[in-house]
């Protein structure tokens, strides 16, 4: 018998409500080249692909909760960031170092924190989950 996660997916569709963005340099850091005035690498332009866009939650870590692992269950701690990003689970498995911008908000009455519109966000570890209806990664404040 198969589990109906209907009623949890509808539910948890209320909370994706800002768009996202994330982008992969596929070329890492080994395209960058080194400007000898500043002494700094620098990526080419353009660096980065757009790899999925549609909508997530970028939310302080705690809501939704991360619990301890279970019986064999994997979870990494303790954490790196003190932000999380909330993806559906048809959204591309992200990698370290991809990055997430929230792009905006479809939630009535305005984005749940205004300040996180335009930011963008570094994945800074795999997945902490991914369950049956999202997919759960920690990010950083990139800038």
């Amino acid at each position: 018998m198969a589990f109906d996660v209907d009623g949890a997916r509808r539910v948890v569709g209320r909370i994706l409500d800002d768009k996202l963005e994330a982008w992969r340099d596929s070329g890492g850091r080994a395209d960058d080249y080194l400007d000898e005035t500043t002494g700094k690498l620098v990526p080419p332009a353009p660096d980065e692909v757009l790899i999925w866009d549609g909508l997530g939650a970028v939310m302080p870590l705690g809501r939704p909760a991360i619990t301890k692992p279970l019986g064999g269950a994997l979870a990494q701690e303790p954490p790196t960031t003190d932000y999380q990003a909330v993806l559906p689970v048809q959204a591309p498995e992200l990698r370290p170092d991809d990055v997430i911008r929230v792009a905006g908000s479809v939630r009535p009455g305005g984005p749940r924190d205004r300040q996180l519109v335009g930011r963008r966000f570094r994945v800074s570890d795999k997945n902490v989950g991914t369950y049956s209806v999202v997919r759960i990664v920690r990010v950083q404040v990139i800038d």
